[in-house]
């Protein structure tokens, strides 16, 4: 099934180099490299231009890296099918999720998932939500979980729920006790708030701007765990929704206070795949866990 050449090409690809794809293959460089020379011959074509020591693929080996990528997926499908049919639950899923779920939500999501299929290989990747939305139509990921994406004709949406922004706040801090707040009730306290390059950041700003008011952060990041840290410190107050710091809140270190502004709309947390893709067996049963916690954790938050 020529499923050697194809992993290494695979990887060479991912890792930008023969030396590091050899690496991560625990392989011998001279391997990888003969096999790929070999594919080469056969193919009677270079399917990468070496330049100054760096490989970058010709458009035969982007055809080529479609086909053998395509193959691998459909190799793991059919492995996941044989173990099922051997009555073997083992598998592999990959996700790709922003760093805040990543580092929030997910942890304890994917704990739960193996405590009940302990054979199971969880795979977690944290991205930028457009890089999300790469992977899941290049079907380099099994499932992708990102806030507030348009609709796009690659994709199939399995799950989605809506959260509300909220002020995030020390215990102990005077407006930790409100059952809610306004925008305008946070500006008088330093504000940390999500970097411009996050969608909330964008829902933000205009909560801010239909209500003019300005502010002046102390500090944006990216990060929410930097961000929750910064709050924890008494930095100030971020403005963030509940499952960025799912776990802060369930440990009783933070508090949550949501805003009620008209004008913040609340962010859309989905649940998505490549449309046309057949999950494996793995990825269905992530899936659903996935879509089962979201929905306690709605019910829960309501």
């Amino acid at each position: 099934m020529h499923a050697r050449v194809l992993r290494y090409l695979d990887e060479v690809v991912r890792r930008g180099s023969i030396r590091k794809a050899a690496e991560y293959l625990h392989v011998a460089p001279t391997a990888v490299n003969r096999q790929i020379l070999d594919l080469e011959a056969e193919l009677g074509a270079p399917l990468f231009d070496r330049i100054h020591n760096r490989l970058r693929l010709t458009p035969l080996g982007e055809m080529v890296l479609t086909h053998v990528r395509s193959t691998l997926r459909e190799h793991a499908a059919l492995r996941e099918r044989i173990a099922d049919f051997k009555g073997m639950r083992r598998g592999e899923i990959t996700v790709a999720a922003t760093s805040g779920l990543a580092g929030s939500l997910l942890p304890s999501l994917v704990h739960d998932f193996r405590s009940s299929h302990p054979g199971m290989v969880v795979r977690v990747i944290d991205l930028p939500t457009q890089a999300i939305v790469s992977a899941v139509e290049a079907g380099e990921v099994d499932l992708g979980l990102a806030y507030d994406l348009a609709p796009r004709p690659g994709l199939r949406m399995l799950a989605a729920s809506e959260w509300q922004i909220g002020a995030i706040l020390p215990v102990k801090h005077p407006l930790a006790h409100h059952s809610s707040l306004l925008l305008s009730e946070c500006v008088g306290h330093p504000l940390i708030l999500p970097a411009p390059a996050l969608t909330i950041r964008s829902l933000l700003d205009e909560a801010f701007a239909r209500s003019a008011i300005e502010v002046t952060p102390v500090a944006e990041s990216t990060s929410m765990a930097l961000m929750q840290r910064l709050v924890m410190l008494g930095e100030g107050i971020a403005l963030l929704n509940a499952l960025d710091v799912l776990e802060e809140l369930d440990r009783g270190s933070l508090s949550f206070v949501p805003l009620r502004d008209a004008h913040l709309q609340r962010q859309t947390l989905m649940l998505f795949v490549r449309k046309g893709a057949e999950l494996s067996a793995a990825a269905s049963l992530m899936a659903a866990s996935i879509e089962s916690a979201l929905a306690r954790l709605y019910a829960r938050k309501r």
